[in-house]
């Protein structure tokens, strides 16, 4: 039995049992309530060579009715366009990024006849971050006709009901709804 707590007066006692850590080989001490043994097992888990980094990036990945672009397929994708383009400028640590994504997904679906919705990322396409001037994520820009529709940059989550609300109002601006 193991003391936890100073030498003079233990503050709490209880048993510690060895397991084996499923990441590596080491033991690895876990405070347990019973004095039971935890049953052995095998991790569930194993690596694939998919998870391995590709020599070639692909331009363009489609996720639902979002296509992720990059600063390559930008120009063709959303400056060339002959429909509107709502850009969505995110990252993956981006804890209101993930927030949106849900209705972002449903936006690209619903208003799929009237514009486009694409995604960039914000990490692996600093020219465009820094071209665009994007300070906050996620950040949404709307584009015709090759450039920046005036007033409609966003930045920050916005819920579903304001997302429709925006979008309404930036169509009617430039007469596509």
């Amino acid at each position: 039995m193991d003391t936890l707590g100073s030498t003079s007066s233990p503050l709490f006692t209880s048993s510690l049992h060895r397991v084996a850590s499923p990441s590596s080989t080491r033991k690895v001490l876990f405070f347990l309530g019973s004095r039971q043994s935890p049953s052995p097992r095998k991790p569930s888990w194993s690596w694939s060579s998919s998870l391995s980094p590709s020599p070639v990036r692909k331009p363009t990945v489609t996720c639902g009715a979002i296509t992720e672009i990059n600063e390559t397929a930008f120009p063709d994708t959303v400056l060339k366009s002959d429909r509107p383009v709502l850009v969505e400028f995110v990252a993956t640590w981006c804890g209101p990024c993930r927030l949106i994504s849900p209705a972002m997904e449903w936006l690209a679906q619903e208003y799929g006849d009237r514009m486009t919705v694409v995604k960039i990322d914000h990490d692996a396409n600093p020219k465009l971050i820094e071209e665009y001037k994007v300070y906050g994520l996620p950040a949404l820009i709307l584009f015709k006709d090759g450039r920046e529709v005036a007033g409609s940059r966003r930045e920050g989550a916005i819920t579903k009901a304001k997302l429709k609300e925006y979008v309404d109002a930036l169509l009617e601006t430039i007469s596509v709804a």
